[in-house]
């Protein structure tokens, strides 16, 4: 069976900008873009006539015909299915207030972080999949599904204190698809490259697809024993990299 692939519209007026969560997109597996919409405008168009393939809204705060917040409330009336993450440079809290209550997905504050959007994609690819084909829930179940980022718990954990944060907060079980001895592989590759490796050269050194290469990385990336970088290769292409952090090691023996 395929993987499922989600749909991504992105809202934002700097087509440079716009350029590089394209980029970045399509770089990520299980995603790909549908639409780059300049204005608000623009982004009601393309959602009247491709809403059944559109999971996920990029949405900037600032846009030339329409304040962001407004366009929140629109999409958030007119399609019930999907997701939006605000992408801005807006910082006051009463903005991030209201995209809050509007019920964002997520907010990043630009310049973005390759890592930190890369968290972002896969936890909404993680819910997404956990929440397909389910008619009912246990609580357990839905804690683990709806364990985002919250007050109290950085996404930058301290170096010192990261094995016990993860063995606080994590299931031990590991995610369907995922398996342990293949992990220990993967940080191992990682540990032995003299630089950061791209999906295809780990693909190589397992032995294995560039899909399930690109999988374990974007898991460790997940779980902060991996950091990505958008970086370009010989012939101008941005690729992603992955480069293993120093508690990686110390991560896997907490499973």
């Amino acid at each position: 069976m395929s993987e499922r692939q989600y749909g991504i519209l992105v809202v934002e007026d700097d087509f440079r900008i716009a350029d590089i969560h394209k980029a970045f997109i399509e770089q990520s597996e299980g995603f790909y873009v549908v639409g780059m919409a300049r204005n608000g405008s623009e982004a009601k168009a393309i959602m009247a006539e491709q809403a059944a393939s559109i999971q996920l809204i990029l949405l900037d705060a600032y846009l030339p015909d329409v304040e962001g917040l407004e366009l929140l409330w629109t999409i958030r009336r007119d399609y019930v299915h999907v997701d939006i993450v605000m992408v801005t440079a807006a910082r006051e809290v009463e903005t991030i207030s209201e995209a809050l209550r509007g019920g964002v997905f997520d907010y990043l504050i630009k310049p973005i972080e390759a890592d930190r959007m890369a968290q972002m994609l896969t936890r909404f690819r993680r819910e997404r999949e956990a929440l397909a084909n389910r008619a009912e829930m246990s609580q357990e179940e839905l804690d683990q599904v709806l364990a985002r980022l919250q007050p109290g718990a950085p996404s930058r954990v301290k170096n010192q204190t990261l094995s016990q944060a993860h063995s606080q907060t994590r299931s031990q079980a590991l995610p369907k698809g995922i398996d342990r001895l293949t992990l220990r592989r993967v940080i191992d590759a990682l540990a032995d490259a003299p630089d950061s490796l791209t999906a295809m050269q780990m693909a190589r050194t397992m032995g294995a697809s560039r899909s399930t290469a690109r999988r374990y990385l974007e898991f460790l990336v997940a779980e902060q024993a991996v950091s990505a970088e958008l970086g370009y290769g010989d012939v101008g292409r941005p690729e992603r990299r992955y480069r293993l952090l120093e508690t990686a090691h110390e991560w896997l023996d907490t499973l």
